[in-house]
């Protein structure tokens, strides 16, 4: 029957979680280009409905960061224009295909960077007292929660990226190559 003689090094990459990292990095090419940068952009650049899609974002979900980055936040939106970005295409490639175990490095070094700065700025955002912003900051928990949801996705994907690299059998088990 089916899966018989199948070891290890033979089991199947799972799908269901490719297909949604391959969306994940696919939605976040856009996302990145359009909004995520604009901090690093002089004022100007950036065509004005995409300034103003920034400034509805910031102020719908009280996100000041986006609006005047502290130094470090812009040092991560550096990261993710020079890093990240250019491994977007790569990541959305090797997971709509499928199955391509040359992905488990790139994609363990992604994950790991990505919750790290994510961590940082959770961290901010639930304890920072952003009375003394220009612009408008979460105050109330119900708001810090509120923006909090806004960036947990981009927390939780790269550790189910990360998870899925360093546990499932088919990323796990590199097969060895036979020396001549």
């Amino acid at each position: 029957g089916p899966g018989r003689g199948r070891g290890p090094a033979m089991a199947a990459a799972p799908r269901w979680r490719e297909r949604l990292f391959a969306l994940y990095f696919l939605s976040h090419i856009p996302i990145t280009a359009l909004i995520d940068l604009q901090p690093l952009l002089p004022a100007g650049i950036p065509p004005q409905a995409l300034t103003d899609l920034l400034q509805q974002y910031a102020t719908a979900f009280r996100d000041p960061m986006m609006l005047q980055p502290p130094e470090w936040f812009k040092a991560f939106i550096y990261c993710e224009a020079f890093l990240q970005l250019p491994f977007f295409p790569i990541a959305a490639y090797a997971f709509l295909k499928g199955g391509c175990r040359w992905i488990r490095t790139p994609a363990i070094i992604y994950s790991t960077h990505v919750a790290t700065t994510l961590f940082a700025i959770l961290a901010h955002i639930l304890f920072h007292d952003f009375s003394k912003s220009e612009h408008v900051g979460p105050q109330t928990l119900r708001e810090r929660l509120v923006l909090l949801s806004i960036y947990l996705p981009y927390l939780l994907i790269p550790l189910l990226i990360l998870f899925t690299m360093l546990c499932n059998p088919h990323y796990k088990h590199l097969e060895k190559r036979k020396r001549k």
